[in-house]
């Protein structure tokens, strides 16, 4: 066996391991059904971890997050599968490899790693995980409160109130209640979303791109609505279609929550983020790369809860903003648009702060509820599912969460700070697959290189 396949077998069993043993399923078409491996577009077999006969099993019964966890179904499966020794194997050939591409494989182990010790506290199996290593696993810095004062202040100076909880609140709400999205005009609107953001990033994001990712398909999408969904919405890339010639279709589905009250600004912020060029884009992207060799097998198995995972959603988290070509909420054509963009990066806050009060805190879901929505602007809808569902999952409260923020954050500076034509590859993986951390480590060898070195092709 090539060290490539050995790596893609180990990286696959490691990966696919964790997420079975959580109940995921990387193959599922859709987001209620997938997990920690978000998406499985190469051509390659599936692996043991995941095509045994004891993993579908376990995949059935729900995993280690199940009400009534199957321990037989669990133990069966841990002795068919060594995800622990696949996980310190990926981590030691993360070392091995060395340099950006290693250093991205060993804090992807790191972030498993915690994934399994948190199914063992789950089981009664191991002892209490610490809450900032769950936090610096999956976004490299410690965990922190956040700080939405600014946000807040700006604000209630567009919408012409005091920054007070209650008028703020209430001005929000008449604001957003006022620019409703229709539920029976989603996909309708969502196409004419896409078109515009298209157009976006085919001006500003797609120039600094090789020329041989131009014509690949940053939209490929159907919109499906989804009843009673955690989630305000699910993008489930799937990559799997081939064309007569073998080519990828670069296709995925985005399950929008019906009961999901969200204004238009927000929904295009949404699109962005979602599709284009946010998550779809980048899949496709990455899938692209792949087929032209530039990108291992890693980066077809992309994960949730890991350091790649944060700067993912930061990415998504900055799309609407690279298609229409600024780095500042004040550069945003329309008030309106200012003002749902300051909403959704409080949504990003409340949901670290959602996990910093459940988990650093340890407050009830209803005082964590009550703080989302005075504090945080959110809907009454959202600020029930992050303080609930998202926020008290042993898994996703604790390392997914704090994700979002960071990687916001992380991505809006790296904007700030440098040129499109060095970050935007950076950010696409066309440098390599990076993480929250490593891209720092690109970008400081693309400016001592002298800037777009690297980008043709």
């Amino acid at each position: 066996m090539s060290d490539e396949a050995r790596l893609a077998s180990t990286t696959a069993n490691a990966i696919l391991g964790i997420d079975t043993l959580w109940g995921g399923d990387v193959m599922s078409a859709s987001g209620t059904g997938r997990y920690i491996a978000d998406s499985w577009f190469s051509d390659e077999p599936l692996p043991p971890a995941y095509a045994l006969p004891a993993a579908a099993r376990l995949r059935a019964m729900g995993g280690v997050a199940a009400p009534a966890p199957d321990l037989a179904a669990i133990d069966a499966y841990l002795a068919a599968v060594d995800v622990p020794g696949a996980i310190d194997a990926l981590a030691a050939l993360g070392r091995g490899v060395g340099g950006i591409r290693g250093a991205y494989l060993a804090a992807q182990g790191e972030s498993l790693r915690v994934m399994w010790a948190l199914a063992e506290e789950l089981l009664g199996r191991g002892p209490k995980v610490p809450y900032e290593r769950c936090v610096v696993a999956s976004t490299g810095r410690a965990p922190e409160p956040s700080r939405p004062e600014a946000k807040r202040e700006r604000l209630a100076e567009l919408l012409g109130v005091r920054a007070e909880a209650e008028p703020l609140l209430a001005a929000v709400d008449a604001w957003r209640g006022e620019r409703l999205v229709p539920r029976k005009a989603i996909k309708l609107l969502a196409d004419a979303c896409i078109a515009q953001l298209d157009e976006g990033t085919r001006r500003h994001v797609v120039p600094h791109l090789p020329a041989s990712l131009h014509g690949i398909p940053r939209a490929n999408i159907e919109f499906l609505p989804i009843e009673n969904a955690w989630f305000s919405g699910s993008m489930n890339y799937v990559g799997r279609a081939r064309g007569p010639d073998g080519s990828p279709r670069y296709e995925a589905t985005y399950e929008i929550n019906a009961a999901l009250q969200i204004s238009v600004p927000e929904f295009l912020d949404l699109v962005a983020h979602e599709v284009v060029p946010g998550h779809v884009t980048n899949f496709a992207l990455a899938q692209a790369l792949h087929v032209q060799g530039r990108l291992g097998f890693e980066g077809t198995v992309l994960t949730m809860n890991t350091r790649g995972a944060a700067l993912s959603e930061g990415l998504a988290n900055n799309a609407m903003m690279m298609a229409l070509g600024v780095t500042e909420v004040e550069q945003l054509p329309d008030p309106d648009l200012q003002i749902g963009k300051l909403l959704v990066l409080l949504q990003d806050d409340a949901k670290n702060q959602a996990s910093w009060l459940t988990w650093a805190e340890g407050r009830p879901q209803d005082e964590v509820a009550t703080a989302l929505r005075r504090e945080y602007l959110l809907s009454e809808e959202r600020a029930a599912k992050i303080s609930g569902a998202w926020a008290r999952h042993p898994l996703n409260g604790r390392m997914y969460l704090p994700c979002y923020r960071a990687g916001t954050e992380k991505v809006a500076e790296l904007l700030r700070r440098h040129a499109p034509e060095q970050v935007i590859p950076a950010l696409y993986q066309v440098r390599g697959l990076v993480d929250v951390v490593t891209i720092d480590q690109v970008l400081e060898g693309v400016a001592a290189a002298g800037g777009a070195a690297g980008q043709a092709g």
